[in-house]
C-alpha cells in the first residue's frame, strides 16, 4: 500500500500522506523513499508537501523531510510544506524547522506564493 498520493495541481506536483500518524519505522522509511522518488516527477519545479490529516510524526520522518527537502535544492525544485496540524508545528517550532521549510498556511496559499516576486521581482 502506497504511504503517498502524488497529484499535478497546473504545473505544481502536490503529495499528500495518507497516514495520520507516521510513526512506524517500517511506514517511515516507505514515506521516504516514495518522497524522493517524488521529486524527478516535480516536472515544473514546484512541489508541495500537503500535511491535512497528519497529527504525529516521529522524529524520524522529520529526518525525511529534511533529505526530501536536500533533493529538492539539488534538483532545483522549490518545496513548500501546507495545512500543518498545530502538534505537528509545535514539533517544527522546537526544531527550528520552521527557518528550513517554507510552511504556508493552505494549499491554495501555498500554490500562488510560487508566483509571488520578491522585492525587486
Amino acid at each position: 500500500m502506497a504511504a503517498i498520493n502524488v497529484e499535478t495541481k497546473g504545473e505544481v506536483t502536490v503529495i499528500y500522506f495518507l497516514d495520520g500518524k507516521i510513526l512506524d519505522s517500517q511506514r517511515i522509511e516507505q514515506v521516504g523513499r516514495e518522497l524522493q522518488d517524488a521529486v524527478p516527477q516535480a516536472t515544473h519545479k514546484k512541489m508541495i508537501l500537503n500535511f491535512k490529516g497528519v497529527t504525529f510524526m516521529s522524529s524520524a520522518m522529520i529526518t525525511k523531510l529534511v533529505q526530501v527537502n536536500k533533493a529538492c535544492k539539488a534538483q532545483g525544485v522549490a518545496l513548500k510544506f501546507c495545512d500543518l496540524s498545530e502538534n505537528v508545528m509545535e514539533v517544527f517550532k522546537i526544531t527550528k524547522l520552521t527557518k528550513l521549510f517554507d510552511i504556508q498556511k493552505g494549499e491554495d496559499k501555498a500554490i500562488e506564493s510560487f508566483d509571488k516576486k520578491g522585492w525587486f521581482g
